[in-house]
């Protein structure tokens, strides 16, 4: 195995916590459609572009709509989210996160983002992170959504190094899987059930140190 040169994160239930915004917003759009939509149901919706997030909502509320009306619905249920997250600040960091990014940085070891947030920078700026990056691939800059490995070969493209010598930080499995796609390792935060295939499991980044990531 190469050694490690670099990390690539996703940001959505690695960094920060903005799932909540999103559940809360399709369940409100959920409602003003007129049918309920649970924390089961938004699993389906994790690592999930915003177009097929809402066509996974139409098929739970078991309806069937043209183009048009389903980029108003997009927008609409965006437009919300937005609102949420530009209240957000570094308090809303999770746990362990930054500190593990700053000693990857003393380290010597690059660090990119791999989000599929179009709302990613709002995000980073609100909360402080943005400076910590020495790349950041967004929804904005990608055309494919993971499970394909577009936005983690990029990262990767974008750092000069070798994808061989990245590991990736994901929760969703569709990011677990677009990491092995690339060639490179995986640490999934969440459940071991779901993220079974990365190279490791943890339930936070706070549980972690740079010398274990060091013997992945």
């Amino acid at each position: 195995m190469s050694s490690i040169t670099a990390c690539l994160f996703d940001l959505d239930g690695v960094l920060v916590d903005t799932a909540k915004y999103h559940y809360i917003a399709w369940k409100r759009l959920a409602g003003e459609l007129g049918f309920d939509f649970t924390e089961q149901d938004n699993e389906r919706l994790k690592g999930v572009s915003r177009m097929a997030s809402l066509d996974i909502l139409l098929e739970i509320g078991g309806m069937t709509l043209d183009e048009d009306a389903k980029l108003a619905l997009a927008e609409k249920k965006n437009a919300w989210y937005v609102e949420y997250i530009s209240k957000m600040d570094e308090s809303e960091i999770l746990p362990g996160a930054l500190d593990f990014i700053q000693v990857l940085k003393a380290r010597g070891i690059k660090v990119a983002l791999g989000s599929a947030s179009k709302n990613a920078m709002l995000i980073l700026n609100n909360t402080g992170l943005t400076p910590y990056f020495d790349a950041i691939i967004d929804g904005t800059k990608t055309s494919q959504a993971k499970p394909d490995p577009e936005v983690f070969t990029m990262g990767a493209h974008e750092l000069g190094v070798q994808p061989d010598t990245c590991v990736v930080f994901e929760d969703a499995e569709a990011g677990i899987e677009a990491a092995t796609r690339a060639g490179m390792r995986s640490v999934g935060i969440g459940s071991p059930e779901t993220l079974g295939r990365a190279s490791i499991v943890l339930s936070s980044l706070e549980e972690f140190t740079v010398d274990r990531l060091l013997e992945l």
